[in-house]
């Protein structure tokens, strides 16, 4: 399997947002899949990682709660009471925040294998 990368630039504005703002509570192991032409439920996914749970539901209410103030507003939001899988549907795109047994144990980025990618995790976390 290759794997295609994608042009951060290429990805759309309020995409770029929720990578950002799951960054700014340092959520881990940041990646956005492009499911166009792959999956009709959604164009694309962000997958991001917390330690622990309180982290997790921090970092999706602070997804959800300053996209809102840009007027993003989800139409689902599932699994914040147990903060083990967060699931935020924008429709166009979907925030997945995750922690870390949970990450492992669904892995999406395999599932979505063929899709291309933006690991948008800090060069420093990367290392």
């Amino acid at each position: 399997m290759t794997e295609l990368s994608i042009d951060p630039s290429e990805v759309p504005d309020e995409i770029r947002r929720a990578v950002d703002l799951a960054r700014e509570l340092k959520a881990l192991d940041v990646v956005v899949l492009d499911l166009r032409g792959i999956s009709t439920a959604t164009d694309y996914f962000v997958i991001a990682t917390g330690r622990s749970d309180v982290q997790v539901k921090a970092i999706a209410d602070h997804v959800v709660d300053e996209l809102k103030k840009e007027g993003v507003r989800p139409v689902h939001v599932e699994g914040a009471r147990g903060a083990r899988w967060v699931l935020l549907d924008y429709v166009d795109f979907v925030v997945h925040v995750f922690h870390p047994e949970a990450r492992l144990f669904y892995q999406l980025e395999n599932l979505w294998g063929d899709a291309p990618r933006w690991d948008a995790s800090p060069a420093d976390e990367m290392g």
